[in-house]
Formats: structure tokens, C-alpha cells, sequence
């Protein structure tokens, strides 16, 4: 019997690769950054070939961290940066271009043409706005602007995939061409209510239905890893979006369960099970993980979460580490009447406004640095609060808890306001590594070596629960306060 099971989590500036035993904890890792190309402003790219490099030097290391043979390992899970696109050759695997990177911009003047004319069109099928975040337009670009690349690909010479694909084909060595259902998801491309590849928006974007790959469930036989490039013949037993595996890593797998990962920006998916939620506030709809036909999802971002602590320490001078921010936010009861709306680059879900831009009010001769450190945490609970609410509107229906996860969400005097806030019990996890952790059951479940769902919760005990204190008038009075300003940042009518 085989005793560990991998996750390869591949994310945007970084490979890491960790191995968990049989009950979810995590044994060695490793990690490998990899470089970034910024070819012109607004552009991001990585090279396809840095990736694979990285994540094998990362499998490399993790083994040897924990002095683990490879011929012991049952199974791995791959969890992916979403949204990003490879396109490469059938018969070499050569990129033809760098891989487009969710971040990159360059396709937004089409989109928002897009936007004007078939924006009811792509939300229906796709429960995505017509936006250069997502795949499809990026593939256009590649498509009509690498010579020969068109051609090629009509006549079945060009494969396209999201990372995960990319890194499959490659640790198979060309027999496994397949995605799972919450990349798909996320290309633009793909019918959530039929489960398939569309031919009208393959048209739309013009895209040749012969590049598209194999769509599974997140947990399926993805082949075999070579040898070659692993150092045993390992079962590739998974492929998830990274939120997604967050969400079923925390173990969100009952609609109405909600996780938020706390990293440079928020992200908050709410399993809504088989009913497609259509979003009246400004949220996604997309597809969860699963080991059989998949649940669906409502997914709101903040664009600033932890990035405002960032701010406060490399900009402003007032922290000296990130992990400082809670000491100091401590060291005042409240914020003496300051209010932080970290609008860096526009707001998110639910007021989708980018041109806005930030505002710190309230401040008075009596105001200190931790006034103002407190009100940035807050900022980031607020923000929470506001897309929570529009996923309950949506829902037409409470939430009963929120899971958390991510570098911020370590900050306890941040949990605990955001229980207050949500009026709901906020659960942090004894494991972090959600995303990695959520590639691993469902690889593990996928080939047995977990029993079943129900006996991964026990996995899950030694987090802790922070429980909301404020009374409600109080939770009034700051939620009010926030809305005011919130106003005057939006510039809304009336004000």
C-alpha cells in the first residue's frame, strides 16, 4: 500500500509541490518561482517551458525534503492559476506563443466591444462577463497574431489549454489532452447548463473546436506521469482551478457552504449546488469541483485585500512587516471614526467600478497611525461583507458560516471583525494549504486512497472558530458608516 498522495499547486508567480499522508497533513514541499514578462504595459506572459521546469524542480525538492521515494506516491492532484492560455503544437509540444497570463489586459478593447453586443449572449451560456480575464480572447489573440497560427490550428496542427492541461500533456507525454470542469469554466467557451464546448461561442471568438481538450470531472483519470520526468510512473488523478480547489479543500461541498481566501485580493465562491444561481449583484457563476457531474457556484473578488497591508508597509512606511499590522491595529479599541475604502485600482463584485479610486475619511487632529492601520483591516472584512450580502441576495438565503483561508486570514483581530461583521461563526482551518489540499482529496478520492467525503472532515479538527462578539447595534452603526462613505467614493447620485 502506497502512503502518500501529491498536489502540484501552480500558481501565478510560482511551482510548489507537497505530499500529504492519509490524513490530509502535509509532509515536505517545494517551491520554485518562475519569471514574469511584461512584453508591454498592461501585458503579462510566462514562458509555458519556465512552468514545467519549475514544477518538476518543485516535485524534485519536496521529495527530497521529506527523503520520499517517488515509487511510494499513489496518486496527484494538479491545482492551476485559472484562466491563463498555452497554446501549443500537437506533434512537437512547442509553444507557439507564451502562455497569456488571467492578469493580462491586452484583449480588454475587444471585450468591451464584446461587452456592448453579446454581453446577455455569454452570460447566459457562460455565467462569465465578456472580459479579457477569462481565456477566450486571449486564444483569439494568439490566433490572429502568431503567423500561420490560424491556419494551423484549422487544421488540427494547435492544441489550447489552460495551465493544467498544458502541464497533463506534458507529464504524459502527449497521450493526455483534457481539462476539468471548473477550467473550462473559466475560458469563455464553454456551456455551464450543457456541460460541453459551444459552438457558437467557438464561433464567436473563432476558435477552431479541434484545439479544445477532453473536459472531466475534477476528480478522473487524467493517464499516467512518465517516468522519465518523475521518476515513477505516477496516476494523475486530478485537475481543479485553484479557488475551486480551495473551496472543496475546505470542504464547501453543501450549497450555501462559503469559503474567502485572504490574499492580495479576496476571493469568495459559495457552492449553490445544482441550481445555477443567475447573479442580479454583479457576482459569476461557474462550476465547483467534483468527482461526478459538478455543483454550481456564485464567485465575487475583491481586488485589494492584503494588498492594502502592502501598501501600508512599502508605500506609507507605517508597518514593518505585513505580520506587524495586527499589533498595531490592536493597540487602539477602535478606529477613532476613520473609514479606509482601499479603491487602488476601482472596486470589485458588487460595484464593478474601476475608474473609482481610494479614500481614507474620518481623519481628525486626534488620529494615529494604528487608527489608521485598524481601518485598512477593516476595510478588507467590509469588502467581504458587501459581495457575502450580494451572494445571500442572490441566494435568497443566509449563510450559516464562512471558511477561510490565505496569508491574511492568520490576523485574528481580522477574523474576529469579520465574524462580527457577517454576524456568522468565521472558521480557519489547522491546515492552510486549501488549494493544494483540495487537489489532494479529490486525486485521493478519485483512486481510493481517501474513503470517502464525509470521512475527510475528520481531517479538519485543530482550526479554530472565531465567534461574533459585537452587538447589533454596534454592527449597524459601523456597516452604516461604510455605506456613507462607500458613497461618496462611488460618487453616487444624491451625494
Amino acid at each position: 500500500m502506497k502512503k502518500y498522495i501529491a498536489a502540484f499547486d501552480q500558481g501565478t508567480t510560482s511551482s510548489r509541490a507537497l505530499l500529504f499522508d492519509r490524513r490530509g497533513c502535509v509532509l515536505a514541499s517545494g517551491q520554485r518561482e518562475f519569471r514574469q514578462h511584461y512584453p508591454k504595459p498592461g501585458w503579462v506572459e510566462h514562458d509555458p517551458r519556465d512552468i514545467l521546469a519549475s514544477l518538476l524542480e518543485s516535485w524534485r525538492a519536496a521529495l527530497a525534503a521529506g527523503g520520499i521515494s517517488a515509487d511510494d506516491v499513489e496518486a496527484i492532484g494538479i491545482a492551476n492559476q485559472r484562466e491563463t492560455a498555452v497554446v501549443w503544437d500537437r506533434f512537437t509540444g512547442k509553444p507557439v506563443y507564451n502562455a497569456i497570463v488571467w492578469q493580462c489586459r491586452r484583449t480588454a478593447a475587444f471585450c468591451d466591444d464584446l461587452k456592448s453586443t453579446h454581453s446577455k449572449f455569454l452570460y447566459d451560456k457562460t455565467g462569465l462577463p465578456a472580459d479579457a480575464y477569462f481565456s477566450a480572447s486571449k486564444v483569439k489573440w494568439i490566433l490572429d497574431n502568431v503567423p500561420f497560427a490560424r491556419s494551423r490550428a484549422e487544421k488540427g496542427e494547435l492544441l489550447f489549454g489552460t495551465v493544467d492541461t498544458f502541464l497533463v500533456w506534458n507529464l504524459t507525454e502527449g497521450r493526455v489532452h483534457a481539462t476539468d470542469y471548473t477550467n473550462a469554466s473559466r475560458t469563455m467557451l464553454f456551456n455551464i447548463h450543457t456541460l460541453q464546448w459551444d459552438e457558437e461561442l467557438c464561433a464567436l471568438f473563432g476558435i477552431p473546436a479541434c484545439m479544445l481538450p477532453k473536459v472531466l470531472p475534477s476528480g478522473a483519470d487524467y493517464g499516467v506521469a512518465s517516468e522519465r520526468l518523475l521518476g515513477a510512473a505516477i496516476p494523475l488523478r486530478a485537475a481543479v482551478g485553484d479557488q475551486q480547489g480551495a473551496l472543496f479543500g475546505q470542504l464547501c461541498v453543501g450549497e450555501g457552504d462559503v469559503k474567502n481566501t485572504y490574499g492580495t485580493g479576496c476571493f469568495l465562491l459559495m457552492n449553490t449546488g445544482s441550481r445555477a444561481v443567475r447573479s442580479e449583484n454583479g457576482l459569476i457563476t461557474t462550476l465547483a469541483a467534483s468527482l461526478a457531474k459538478p455543483d454550481y457556484v456564485l464567485e465575487g473578488s475583491v481586488f485589494v485585500g492584503g494588498a492594502v497591508v502592502q501598501w501600508l508597509r512599502d508605500e506609507m512606511g507605517l508597518l514593518v512587516s505585513s505580520a506587524q499590522s495586527e499589533e498595531v491595529a490592536s493597540s487602539v479599541p477602535d478606529t477613532g471614526g476613520v473609514c479606509f475604502v482601499p479603491a487602488f485600482v476601482g472596486l470589485g463584485a458588487p460595484y464593478w467600478d474601476p475608474d473609482c479610486r481610494g479614500m481614507i475619511y474620518g481623519i481628525s487632529r486626534g488620529t494615529t497611525r494604528a487608527h489608521i492601520v485598524r481601518a485598512a483591516l477593516e476595510s478588507i472584512a467590509l469588502q467581504v461583507f458587501d459581495v457575502v450580502h450580494a451572494m445571500e441576495q442572490d441566494l435568497r438565503a443566509n449563510i450559516e458560516r464562512l471558511c477561510v483561508d490565505g496569508g491574511a486570514s492568520a490576523n485574528d483581530l481580522l477574523m474576529q471583525f469579520q465574524a462580527d461583521m457577517l454576524g456568522v461563526p468565521v472558521e480557519r482551518p489547522a491546515t492552510v494549504e486549501t488549494t493544494a489540499l483540495g487537489a489532494a482529496y479529490l486525486a485521493g478520492l478519485s483512486c481510493g486512497f481517501f474513503r470517502d467525503v464525509a470521512s475527510l472532515a475528520e481531517f479538519s479538527a485543530g482550526g479554530k472558530v472565531f465567534e461574533p462578539k459585537m452587538d447589533g447595534a454596534a454592527r449597524a452603526e459601523k456597516l452604516s458608516a461604510w455605506e456613507s462613505v462607500l458613497d461618496r467614493v462611488l460618487l453616487r447620485k444624491g451625494r
